[in-house]
């Protein structure tokens, strides 16, 4: 292997679907950047699996719906079984939650089930395609130190690889197979090592929260169960009193997972679950089907934890993932939080690292994503303390709503919630997530979130020069605007008057997107100044 280059503007620690999914994200804005990762390969087990319709809509414009909805469950079986065991006659099946009171669609791209052995390669691959030579498996963090610039460089025409003071951080990395130490000049490095990783602490920050609100052992294992489940397939398999855990769908056929729960502080009498054969036998009680076939293929011990760092970026360390928030699984929500910190995170450095944005905008992040985690955290902990179960809720990080200075509020209007737990209700105002919209235009174009690109967005109802000539002056600046008239020559929405009514404007406003699909600022007619100008320099520079 290749030595590292010796410097990059951004170095990502953790090669699982969120250090993945920002190393694309990086590519697509046209940032040079590294990615290492400890293991040799992509993880063998599933642990995540349900991929929520927010993050179905970020893989969407990387252009990867399509292949991890191959690699994911098919939508029939995207249910929930509950009974006795895997043959119970009594069994019940509920599907995933949606909201369609109001018979509108919120997403063109709901959740799929694709477990996390399944979606890395997908990711991976992409990630390697878009930044050839840059993503390092079998590579480690030791440590890192504040650098500084060396006396004289810049003379000598070498400047360091940031925008803004000082040099950056020496990285030091090993190379697991050679056992070989390489130095790295990075402006900013990117912790999304997990939750046991090692640049939080190095970082010191502080994560906080209960831990071991439960304990359970998770077991792979092939097993024929596709004609069992055939009448009753699923995602998951939750198992009723006096059956223990529960089952989650690899494929729903061969392929298993048993979640067995544990209690440290008062084993089961007789229990050695280092014993394959203990291991089986438990797998063939929660079935219901004394002479299964089961072969284990491994095991994992895990805790649930409730924990949530107490900052996310300090200095040039930032964090994204598990590295920043822990989250009951219960719900399926933690992976996709994650994701959603990628998005987030991906066009704030990348306009910092192209000398667009001070990095004060940094900041931000922290101040947008920090308050979802929470929220998030606290749904997912009241559903592991519910004893009449929960719903799964694809739709719950659509709700997702931002204040911060990367965002410019109507005037008078409240701060809205991180989250909505009571169900996604469109809104334009700043902060949200843009509201979907179907288009009846260009085939690659169905949706108004099929309009946000890597520079900033503005949507208008009507093709008005006035809006192209504020989009002209950002971009006469240095900040990239992209107009898209919904005027029906080029766009046409399905059913006419919704960007008005989702985004409340009239025919002569605006909304501005961001590239992560939220609305920065929105206005009801052109301004006669260059306020749009403005507005970008205020997001851009952190202003308050």
């Amino acid at each position: 292997m290749h030595a590292p280059p010796p410097t990059t503007p951004v170095l990502i620690v953790g090669g699982g679907p969120i250090g993945l999914t920002l190393s694309i994200l990086l590519s697509r804005y046209g940032v040079d950047h590294l990615l290492v990762e400890a293991h040799p390969g992509t993880s063998r087990h599933p642990k995540a699996r349900g991929i929520a319709a927010r993050s179905m809509e970020i893989l969407r414009r990387l252009g990867l719906e399509d292949a991890v909805r191959e690699a994911g469950l098919p939508a029939s079986q995207v249910f929930f079984y509950r009974g006795r065991d895997l043959v119970d006659p009594d069994f019940v099946r509920t599907g995933v939650a949606h909201d369609t009171s109001a018979g509108d669609e919120h997403t063109p791209s709901p959740g799929v089930i694709c477990s996390q052995d399944a979606l890395e390669p997908v990711l991976l691959r992409r990630a390697r395609e878009s930044a050839p030579g840059r993503v390092r498996f079998g590579m480690r963090l030791l440590s890192f130190t504040e650098a500084e610039h060396e006396a004289g460089a810049e003379a000598r025409g070498e400047h360091p690889p940031e925008t803004g003071a000082g040099a950056g951080l020496d990285v030091v990395l090993e190379d697991r197979d050679t056992g070989r130490r390489h130095t790295v000049r990075a402006a900013w490095l990117v912790g999304c090592d997990g939750a046991a990783g090692t640049v939080r602490p190095r970082a010191g920050i502080a994560m906080e929260g209960p831990m071991g609100l439960a304990h359970y052992l998770s077991v792979r294992f092939e097993a024929p169960l596709g004609a069992v489940v055939a009448d009753r397939a699923s995602a998951a398999y939750f198992l009723t009193p006096p059956a223990l855990g529960g089952f989650m769908a690899v494929d729903n056929d061969r392929y298993w997972i048993y979640q067995y729960p544990l209690d440290p502080e008062h084993p089961r009498a007789g229990e050695n679950l280092d014993d394959p054969h203990r291991l089986v036998a438990l797998v063939r009680t929660a079935a219901g089907i004394p002479d299964l076939d089961v072969t284990v293929r491994d095991t994992v011990y895990w805790r649930m934890d409730a924990r949530l760092a107490a900052g996310y970026r300090s200095g040039r360390v930032l964090l994204a993932g598990d590295a920043a928030h822990v989250v009951p699984p219960t719900g399926g929500h933690g992976m996709n939080t994650g994701i959603g910190d990628a998005d987030n995170l991906a066009w704030k450095l990348a306009a910092v690292v192209a000398g667009r944005a001070d990095p004060a905008l940094l900041d931000s992040y922290d101040a947008e994503r920090r308050p979802v985690a929470r929220h998030v955290i606290e749904v997912s902990d009241g559903n592991a303390r519910s004893r009449t179960g929960y719903r799964i809720d694809d739709e719950l990080l659509l709700t997702a709503a931002y204040r911060s200075t990367a965002v410019v509020p109507d005037p008078d209007i409240p701060a809205p919630p991180p989250l909505d737990a009571t169900g996604y209700h469109p809104s334009g105002a700043p902060g949200h997530r843009a509201p979907h919209i179907r288009l009846a235009g260009p085939p690659a174009v169905a949706s108004t979130l099929d309009l946000v690109g890597p520079d900033f967005t503005l949507i208008t109802a009507t093709d008005t020069p006035a809006w192209h000539r504020q989009a002209d002056a950002a971009a006469a600046a240095g900040i990239p605007v992209i107009v898209h008239p919904l005027d029906g020559v080029r766009l046409r929405e399905e059913h006419p008057g919704g960007f008005r009514r989702w985004y409340g404007l009239p025919a002569s406003g605006a909304a501005l997107i961001r590239p992560d699909g939220h609305i920065a600022w929105r206005a009801a007619a052109p301004p006669a100044g260059p306020e749009l100008r403005e507005v970008l320099r205020h997001i851009l520079t952190g202003a308050r």
